[in-house]
């Protein structure tokens, strides 16, 4: 399995990872944020947003809480946290499906036990923060493994 490891040293260099994501991730795509407490899943998500044309204004919250938040971005952005979730029964009836199978781009963190449940073919995007902060990267089928090579070319990182 191909990882890509992508330091995070500073906020900036997560805002530019994030860029890179907005320029090869299309709609119906699943980006599955992991990492623990305060690994920046939700300020990735943010700047993700960003680089998709959301407006500054325009909060970007962890949805611990609502469960799921939709963005009006391009292409859309339906941002879950599945971290309170107990089960696949319980992702199910969120319909996150439904979500992608409409053109939106689906961002869950805390998805990583779910990917089957959300439709397979996933970015898993693990965030890490010893020994030094930084993403390690790889995909779980033919789709995200596309995306995945197109990121590495593009951000010249292995």
């Amino acid at each position: 399995m191909t990882v890509l490891a992508y330091p995070l040293a500073t906020r900036r260099d997560t805002k530019r990872l994030a860029g890179q994501l907005a320029r090869v991730l299309a709609g119906g795509d699943l980006v599955v944020l992991d990492g623990p407490l305060g690994s920046g899943k939700t300020f990735l998500t943010r700047a993700l947003c960003r680089a998709l044309g959301l407006g500054q204004a325009i909060p970007v919250t962890s949805p611990t809480f609502t469960l799921l938040h939709e963005l009006e971005t391009v292409p859309r952005v339906a941002h879950a946290d599945l971290y309170r979730l107990r089960d696949a029964v319980d992702v199910r009836a969120l319909g996150l499906d439904a979500q992608r199978d409409e053109g939106r781009l689906l961002v869950v963190e805390w998805g990583s036990p779910y990917v089957t449940v959300l439709g397979g073919d996933a970015l898993i995007v693990e965030l890490v923060m010893e020994p030094a902060r930084a993403a390690r990267i790889h995909a779980t089928g033919n789709r995200s493994g596309s995306v995945l090579a197109e990121l590495a070319a593009a951000s010249g990182v292995g």
